[in-house]
């Protein structure tokens, strides 16, 4: 299995919905490539040659390098919304929302850290338009974060003075998991998770 297809809690493979399967064996081998030497330093040909395929067949799916990355930057960030909509939108207080929201978040940055490094960090590669699509995206993952600690704040089971900024703090601490986690290291994402929800409900002073 290849790290841009792994898998971790029986969570669904934001590719899967992507056809043919010459489409989607060419996006795999772009998040392999990209996370592997950057967006820049990596050539059609260098994805098409590990996806088994000539770069001629690589223009039949998609027109630019650039396509590629912002298919699955779309792809993953539309994953990661899902994940943080599904916990902000359950029932539950809210320290047991935001809990679950960033454990959640977590899991999915470590056990896809290959993807989540090139969906949240080759930001910079796009182009205007699809950059600004990507970030408009990002506007809501923070959304959904937010309303869950003001809502927490609203009820008295938060205590944080400054609600934009423990959002990004939280995001942040949350998104830089795909950066140092190790499947051989002593934690597994689930554990990951868990102690990342933990320090969290620490940071917004739950009472």
């Amino acid at each position: 299995m290849s790290t841009a297809q792994e898998t971790t809690g029986g969570e669904v493979e934001p590719w899967e919905e992507v056809t043919p399967d010459a489409a989607r064996r060419l996006l795999v081998a772009a998040v392999e490539a990209f996370a592997e030497r950057g967006y820049h330093a990596t050539t059609t040909r260098d994805i098409a040659g590990r996806a088994g395929m000539s770069p001629a067949a690589l223009y039949i799916h998609y027109k630019t390098k650039e396509e590629l990355l912002h298919r699955i930057s779309r792809l993953g960030h539309d994953r990661a919304l899902d994940i943080l909509r599904t916990a902000a939108r359950r029932e539950g207080s809210a320290r047991d929302r935001l809990a679950d929201a960033v454990g959640s978040f977590v899991r999915w940055h470590a056990g896809r850290r290959t993807t989540a490094r090139v969906v949240q960090y080759e930001l910079d590669a796009l182009g205007p338009d699809a950059r600004a699509e990507i970030l408009g995206l990002r506007r809501q993952v923070d959304a959904e974060v937010r309303g869950i600690i003001e809502e927490g704040v609203a009820s008295g089971e938060f205590d944080v003075m400054d609600v934009h900024g423990t959002t990004l703090a939280v995001l942040s601490l949350c998104i830089d998991v795909a950066r140092w986690f190790n499947v051989d290291g002593p934690r597994t994402p689930e554990q990951v998770g868990t102690l990342y929800a933990e320090l969290v409900l620490r940071m917004v002073g739950t009472r």
